[in-house]
């Protein structure tokens, strides 16, 4: 009984160990080799597991590392910002990190289901397949949450080369077959060992071949464009007696970039509503029209006749234009189930939690005669949205404010996603922060610049937009998230043929 227990404390241990050492395979760190030996690990405990409860087990302990460590950052702005004691947001956080970590529990008691599969099978097919459903699941399941998916880990390594054909989920799924694979060579038989040898170099071959395929081209022109980082502090950025010193700022910095085709300011850049903004609207519009060049900041909205809020892009040029955030951060800017949960979370009636979703299908706004995809913040960790800007859209510009999570991981993970909507589009990303991390993103995800974090600084560059599509920006997650229930399909099927006809055999 005494081994028994042992076995399972190491089994819970070693989980969760590996769930944490997986987040130094995200930004800011970038070890990308480290999933193949952490979910390595896990899918050996997936395989050697005993009963269905042994592997949700593993796959829960993982997900507590992996999240606990990768994303506790929430706390700061719950605690900071959403007038909640920090006791009250760690517990809120941890109530997330906990249901966050029932996904690669589920993919655990997913795989037992397919137990009498061959080694082989399961670690080349089967694991994989049900983490990826799993995280990809993840991503709508109450409006989603594809934070820290292991695809975003392979942004520097050669499989990102995939990205353009099968998007974050093909990556990651790849990446989850690689670790499956390393799995197998070392506890496989010897034939195994081979099989998986071989297919390891299959992928990786691809992979590599991939990186040198240009699914898009470059267009005739570039445009000069200018980010504006104001390093506003969250916790001044809505007092009424910052607000001129914030418009001040915007001002004073934008100044010698007048004339550049496209100046682009952070998500609520304007810190009010666009109805009370009449003053500083007419001379950015003056300004832009002046100069001959496109403004695009972010701004508060307000629409009249419904008495709506939202979380809006505002365009100053030639002619102006508006873009309405579609995907909203629930409990940050509206509450779900709003008629049940507000009587009892009343603490989180702030201005943030009532904003509605705007209903604009096309992502895109015009700057000098080209079109751009536009994101606002948390919309931009939805690779199957952003590329509803395509294919008309020639590059993405993205506006953030990463300020409500302090110095933390968050602004560098959420970076590294942005890097991975480059890739999958073929196109450059903008991106302009409140307090960093504003970057210019080439069309392979390459970062050209960036600036500093918690400071005003600015940068400028020239822009190349691109044309045509990546399978990913035609397809979607569509094909790859059907290939995986036909993997799992078929698995099951051939497990249940050889299931009867065992008997018929003797």
């Amino acid at each position: 009984m005494s081994l028994l227990i042992n076995k399972q404390l190491w089994n819970t241990c070693a989980s969760l160990a590996a769930g944490t050492l997986t987040v130094l395979a995200f930004s800011p760190y970038d070890y990308f080799l480290i999933p193949f030996f952490t979910l390595g690990l896990l899918f050996y405990q997936f395989r050697s597991s005993r009963t269905s409860m042994q592997a949700f087990s593993s796959g829960y302990f993982f997900g507590l590392g992996l999240f606990g460590a990768g994303v506790n950052w929430l706390h700061i702005s719950i605690n900071l910002f959403g007038g909640v004691s920090l006791t009250g947001a760690i517990l809120i956080t941890l109530a997330l990190i906990l249901f966050l970590s029932l996904y690669p529990a589920i993919s655990g008691w997913i795989v037992f289901r397919y137990r009498k599969c061959q080694t082989s099978i399961m670690l080349m097919l089967v694991m994989p397949a049900a983490w990826t459903l799993m995280e990809w699941c993840r991503s709508w399941i109450f409006t989603g949450f594809p934070w820290l998916n292991i695809g975003y880990t392979q942004t520097d390594s050669p499989m990102s080369g995939m990205a353009p054909i099968l998007g974050v989920y093909g990556v990651g799924w790849l990446t989850a077959m690689t670790a499956g694979l390393f799995c197998l060579v070392t506890i496989g038989r010897k034939r195994e060992k081979i099989l998986a040898a071989i297919a390891l170099l299959c992928v990786w071959m691809f992979a590599l071949q991939s990186q040198q395929t240009e699914w898009t081209t470059p267009g005739e022109r570039s445009l000069t464009t200018a980010v504006i980082q104001g390093g506003i502090e969250q916790q001044v950025k809505w007092l009424p007696e910052q607000r001129q010193k914030s418009i001040d700022t915007y001002m004073k910095m934008t100044e010698p970039y007048w004339g550049h085709d496209l100046i682009l300011w952070p998500e609520t850049a304007l810190p009010m509503f666009y109805h009370q903004a009449g003053e500083i609207i007419a001379e950015i519009r003056s300004l832009s029209r002046q100069h001959d060049s496109h403004l695009v900041s972010g701004i508060a909205f307000m629409d009249p006749d419904s008495g709506r809020y939202y979380n809006s892009l505002i365009l100053f040029g030639e002619i102006d234009d508006m873009y309405h955030k579609r995907h909203l951060v629930p409990f940050g800017e509206y509450l779900p189930f709003d008629k049940y949960l507000r009587p009892i979370l009343g603490f989180l009636d702030i201005p943030m939690s009532s904003f509605s979703r705007g209903k604009q299908e096309n992502p895109v706004l015009v700057v000098s005669g080209e079109v751009i995809g536009v994101s606002i913040c948390y919309e931009d960790v939805f690779g199957e949205e952003i590329i509803d800007a395509m294919p008309q859209a020639g590059m993405l510009a993205n506006v953030s404010n990463d300020a409500w999570f302090g110095n933390s991981l968050a602004p560098h993970q959420h970076l590294q996603m942005a890097r991975m909507r480059a890739m999958e589009t073929g196109r450059y990303m903008i991106r302009a922060t409140n307090t960093g991390i504003s970057a210019i993103i080439d069309q392979k995800g390459k970062i050209l610049d960036q600036l500093p974090q918690f400071g005003a600084h600015a940068l400028s560059a020239r822009v190349v937009p691109f044309e045509g599509s990546t399978p990913y920006s035609k397809t979607g997650n569509l094909f790859i998230i059907g290939l995986m229930i036909a993997i799992l399909g078929l698995c099951m099927s051939r497990h249940k043929h050889n299931a009867d006809e065992k008997p018929a055999e003797q």
